[in-house]
């Protein structure tokens, strides 16, 4: 067990561990509302969003937002909001999670342009503050304080 990973355990840390796709991206498996589903992990995106078209899958309830999301080459794209979510990554949980829900199809067009597999969303900042988290590039580990 590395250094960083002995010390980060003792202080109440648990490991997940990240696969690098095809494009660069680092994904992991994330149950929302006790659903499995396939991330990017993106330290650059502000809130944790899923693609509208897995919102029935998710059980997620959504409202109307104002809020417009960009990214990826996209700009001005419609969102909506859900509130009051669960999330589970690894033994790492949170309630009231708040998602944002856009159409993800222009990221999905991407990967699998590059021959990657497609996924269900992208956990951002908000979840990563939440938990602490630590990220090792080198050994491809996410560290979430529980």
């Amino acid at each position: 067990m590395s250094f960083l990973k002995k010390c980060l355990k003792k202080k109440g840390y648990v490991s997940i561990r990240l696969t690098l796709t095809r494009t660069n991206h680092l994904e992991f498996s994330a149950k929302i509302n006790g659903m499995a589903g396939r991330f990017i992990l993106d330290t650059g995106a502000s809130n944790t969003c899923i693609g509208f078209d897995k919102i029935d899958y998710f059980n997620l309830k959504s409202k109307e937002s104002k809020i417009k999301a960009a990214g990826a080459g996209a700009t001005d794209m419609e969102t909506l909001t859900s509130k009051k979510n669960t999330i589970e990554i690894g033994k790492w949980h949170q309630k009231k999670l708040k998602i944002v829900l856009f159409d993800l199809v222009h990221v999905n067009t991407a990967l699998i342009t590059h021959e990657a597999e497609p996924v269900d969303g992208i956990i951002g900042a908000d979840v990563l503050n939440k938990s602490k988290a630590i990220i090792d590039y080198k050994k491809k580990l996410l560290f979430l304080k529980i």
